[in-house]
């Protein structure tokens, strides 16, 4: 009785009201009725013993704490039909389907998109998921094939190949210089429009271990996003923080106290051991290797 009544279908939708905050939301998402997504949270509910997994509130549906003791093991099951999804899209000896590959949102949007496309033309069959976002994929429960990430990964399951460093320092648009000034020193940065985070980031502690104190409110545009500041950089909006490889492909960009400003992250692309027979996958985690060692060589 209780197997039969807990389904993949019921924690979808749990899944789906838990990231909208309300039924109709989580419909859309799902491409069903309303009703439909109600009748599946309440039957989870009472295959779970009867407790309310959600309460109203005057934002939507708030998870209660038995909903939110139940959603890392729904984003798990969530990982793994995606995963069989992608395992279905090709055989296994075949250089053909998906692949799923996360990387930061700088790496995912600046650097992978000319390194896939490239990978695409010889190799049409393949298909590509690719997530640029800054928080880990957890590889072991699948949410992604082959990872990019700027941390060495701790988990025996994987394999992971050191591709270099991305070094990053300060740079600014020449116009900006010509209309603000070149700054001497690290102290003149005061007098300057500054970009950086709007909240507390590891990149901020790393910039404070070269000894210059950032915090926010110096900053004249904020915002979290590495994106963002990497085109409010290029759009000369003042001095900010990027990648040297992808500064050197804007010949408006001039670096800033290289010596004193000069700081690298570790970089590696990883993958689930149990791929290494997959041929696509394979394919690809070799090319990202290969690819990515020459982008932090350039």
């Amino acid at each position: 009785m209780y197997q039969a009544a807990l389904s993949w279908d019921h924690c979808r939708s749990l899944l789906s009201v838990y990231r909208t905050g309300s039924l109709s939301a989580a419909a859309r998402a799902l491409g069903v009725t309303q009703p439909t997504v109600a009748r599946h949270v309440e039957q989870l509910e009472q295959a779970l013993g009867g407790g309310a997994l959600f309460t109203r509130s005057p934002q939507g549906l708030a998870p209660t704490e038995a909903a939110e003791a139940l959603i890392p093991h729904a984003l798990a099951m969530e990982a793994s039909a995606a995963a069989m999804v992608r395992a279905a899209s090709g055989p296994d000896d075949a250089l053909a389907g998906v692949v799923r590959i996360t990387a930061s949102e700088v790496i995912g949007t600046e650097v992978l998109p000319p390194i896939l496309a490239g990978l695409a033309a010889n190799y049409p069959q393949l298909a590509f998921e690719l997530v640029a976002t800054n928080e880990t994929a957890d590889l072991l429960r699948r949410d992604a094939d082959i990872a990019v990430r700027m941390a060495r990964p701790s988990q025996t399951a994987l394999i992971a190949r050191k591709v270099g460093h991305v070094e990053l320092g300060m740079f600014a648009r020449s116009d900006y210089l010509a209309r603000r000034g070149t700054p001497a020193s690290l102290n003149d940065l005061s007098g300057h429009a500054l970009v950086g985070f709007d909240h507390e980031t590891a990149a901020a502690q790393a910039v404070r271990d070269l000894g210059l104190d950032l915090h926010r409110e110096m900053f004249a545009l904020r915002t979290d996003s590495d994106v963002a500041q990497l085109s409010a950089i290029r759009a000369g909006f003042g001095i900010g923080i990027c990648q040297i490889g992808l500064a050197r492909r804007d010949p408006h960009l001039v670096r800033l106290f290289p010596a004193e400003m000069a700081f690298q992250l570790e970089t590696w692309v990883t993958m689930h051991g149990d791929l290494r027979s997959n041929r696509r996958m394979r394919l690809v985690f070799d090319h990202l290797v290969k690819a990515m060692t020459d982008y932090v060589k350039a």
